[in-house]
């Protein structure tokens, strides 16, 4: 998700797409742990994605 969109989402569509993506990190890590998962590189746009959207709230202000 681009910085733009994320910048059209309202503050509780931010956080809770926050909440989805930490779930999914959650999962990409165990899988990463016990082998199964094949694309590593999805764990690090998860992370980057949860960085933006937590800097562009920061932004707001909230």
């Amino acid at each position: 998700m681009k910085a733009a969109d994320i910048r059209n989402l309202d503050s509780n569509q931010i956080h809770n797409k926050i909440a989805e993506l930490k779930a999914e990190l959650f999962n990409l890590r165990f899988q990463h742990a016990v082998g199964q998962l094949e694309n590593t590189a999805r764990l690090r746009t998860v992370k980057k994605t949860i960085a933006q959207m937590k800097t562009i709230i920061s932004e707001r202000g909230e």
